[in-house]
């Protein structure tokens, strides 16, 4: 069952988004202790705070803000009481990009991950959700190449680090778009 993530889910979420980092699911470079992650996490409180993410505009260097709705996931059976899983939206110029997710290593293999996103999927931003990005080389990679195929999306674009996917039922020309940009969306940081 997905929940409004707030920022008392913090703790959570810093230790799944480290966790992926680490084992490269993630951007590497928040898994340590570094200025840029302490910038990462301090945006990430603020939005969690807020719905809204401060970041650099790539194209102009001006600081914008970002809608990032997220939730939380806290299965329907089995022994959990606290969150075992997080999904985080992404606003963008085409809807939202599923642009964060992540289950504690301890229940994946059960099916949480398919159901979490699937629940992520049907809510108000999942719904226009369109685009994903996979980072190609991590650990679970593969696995979510494989849940989002199932869900409908199709790899649009591999650049050096990700594979971007675009769901079936996205508006005409995204796919195009995001197959021939340069850069369709900025860094996790």
């Amino acid at each position: 069952m997905l929940h409004p993530a707030h920022v008392v889910h913090l703790p959570i979420l810093r230790t799944l988004i480290r966790d992926g980092a680490a084992n490269g699911t993630l951007d590497r470079e928040l898994a340590a202790d570094t200025r840029e992650s302490a910038l990462f996490f301090s945006n990430l409180r603020q939005a969690l705070k807020t719905g809204y993410f401060v970041e650099e505009d790539p194209r102009t260097g001006d600081l914008t803000t970002v809608a990032v709705p997220g939730y939380v996931y806290i299965p329907d059976r089995g022994a959990a009481s606290a969150p075992i899983g997080f999904g985080l939206f992404r606003a963008t110029g085409f809807g939202y990009e599923l642009w964060l997710t992540g289950v504690e290593a301890a229940w994946r293999g059960h099916g949480h991950g398919r159901a979490m996103v699937d629940a992520l999927l049907n809510t108000p931003e999942g719904k226009r959700a369109y685009v994903m990005r996979v980072h190609r080389f991590g650990r679970d990679s593969a696995a979510m190449a494989h849940l989002l195929s199932s869900l409908g999306y199709a790899c649009a674009r591999e650049s050096a680090r990700h594979s971007w996917y675009v769901r079936a039922d996205a508006p005409p020309g995204l796919a195009e778009y995001i197959r021939t940009a340069t850069s369709a969306a900025p860094a996790v940081h």
